[in-house]
């Protein structure tokens, strides 16, 4: 199976003027606005009024006694990355590091997307689009872009080499933001319209966690086929079975107790989102234990007091959303997949998917997002399915080596 190559280049209009292009299922591509080089570079006066106010800010009063996380963020943790923030992290370094890679702005369906396109390096570069969730970013796929574009640089074959895309979904990040709540569906709308009509791939895989997860499924779902396949590191709770088995039943159960016990954010995000950007914006302090304690609740951080991600890596993700102004409206997205009905028709379906899919199981995961296989095979065309020995929700951002060994193995099985 031949895999199409990318259309645009500096000469891409004159270029679409005169050739038609054509795709795997010999569907000819409609010319979109040519992608604009990006890169990021926030202006000093940003990042010293986001160091000022961690420097000023009022601290709450501490729980005596607690040495763990168990009434939410942890306040000594909380301080000691306080502390590192204001003296030694250095967003300038961190920033050189996001701009490794080619990045670029195009306009999809009204909106400004940012996203990284970098070539493989290989015979038949395979088209892959990455995905991210909240409160992750581009940054959680940055160490896996080397290898899964160049795998013969990292001791691999370039028979496994990809086309990689990383956008930033719209209110996230460097993408412009919406005027109102948006969901997966829309967000599948875009991303099919920014790999077949701006980049001019006819078909493509994509892979996801957490909203990645469901912006991935959504693809398969409303356009399967554009889709060589798709590759989960989380999913919902499939398909039930009118006699589950001893081990769904069990996971029924534990992912029952899992709600109760680790949901409340998503609930006040979904119902509230407003109210939580109140909380939110123009508060790094807040901000950044909000998002710290799920990246210490779900990384396979085991007893340590720390995340199982350094202090570094979790300030550039926070960063992010600082230096964009979207700590509000990234939080929209929760409300979004309620309200969302994309202007394709396309959304809501259900059914099984019929796409090829893969899906990793890394054993710190969200109970409630890590399914038995037998879920996952009512619920999808399961052709792979693997157990990581380490990792938790944030797969290739704790485990990137991992992560790329498992989207190469699935992806084999999909080139054809």
């Amino acid at each position: 199976m031949k895999i199409p190559q990318p259309a645009y280049a500096p000469s891409r209009r004159a270029f679409l003027a005169t050739l038609p292009i054509v795709g795997l299922a010999g569907t000819r591509l409609i010319a979109a606005a040519t992608p604009r080089p990006f890169r990021i570079d926030i202006p000093q006066s940003t990042i010293n009024r986001i160091v000022r106010r961690v420097k000023d800010a009022r601290w709450p009063d501490r729980i005596e006694g607690t040495t763990d996380w168990r009434y939410g963020v942890n306040w000594d943790y909380m301080k000691a990355l306080a502390d590192y923030w204001t003296t030694r992290y250095d967003w300038r370094t961190a920033e050189a590091r996001l701009n490794r890679y080619p990045q670029f702005m195009a306009q999809v369906g009204g909106y400004d997307v940012h996203f990284y396109h970098v070539r493989g390096k290989g015979p038949r570069p395979l088209p892959l689009i990455l995905t991210h969730g909240w409160p992750g970013s581009v940054m959680e796929f940055q160490e896996a872009i080397g290898p899964l574009t160049d795998p013969s640089s990292v001791g691999g074959s370039a028979e496994d080499a990809f086309d990689v895309v990383v956008p930033s979904i719209p209110g996230f990040g460097f993408s412009s933001k919406p005027k109102v709540p948006i969901g997966p569906q829309t967000v599948a709308r875009l991303w099919h319209e920014l790999m077949t009509s701006v980049l001019g791939y006819s078909r493509f895989g994509a892979q996801g966690g957490d909203w990645g997860s469901s912006i991935t499924t959504e693809l398969a779902r409303s356009f399967p086929d554009s889709m060589l396949g798709i590759h989960l590191n989380a999913a919902g709770g499939g398909v039930s079975a009118a006699d589950p088995s001893d081990e769904e039943r069990s996971w029924q159960r534990a992912s029952a107790a899992f709600r109760t016990a680790e949901m409340d954010y998503f609930n006040e995000q979904q119902h509230k989102p407003e109210t939580v950007g109140f909380a939110l914006y123009d508060n790094p302090l807040g901000a950044a234990a909000w998002i710290t304690e799920k990246f210490r609740g779900w990384t396979d951080a085991g007893t340590a007091l720390d995340p199982a991600l350094s202090k570094d890596q979790i300030l550039t993700n926070i960063m992010i959303y600082l230096v964009t102004d979207t700590m509000a409206t990234a939080v929209w997205f929760y409300r979004g997949s309620l309200d969302d009905v994309s202007s394709s028709g396309r959304g809501s379906r259900s059914g099984r998917i019929t796409v090829p899919t893969g899906f990793a199981s890394f054993p710190a995961e969200m109970l409630a997002l890590n399914p038995p296989r037998s879920v996952l095979e009512r619920g999808f065309n399961l052709v792979h399915y693997s157990k990581a020995a380490r990792g938790g929700h944030f797969a290739c951002f704790e485990q990137p080596q991992l992560f790329v060994e498992d989207v190469r193995a699935f992806f084999r099985r999909v080139r054809g």
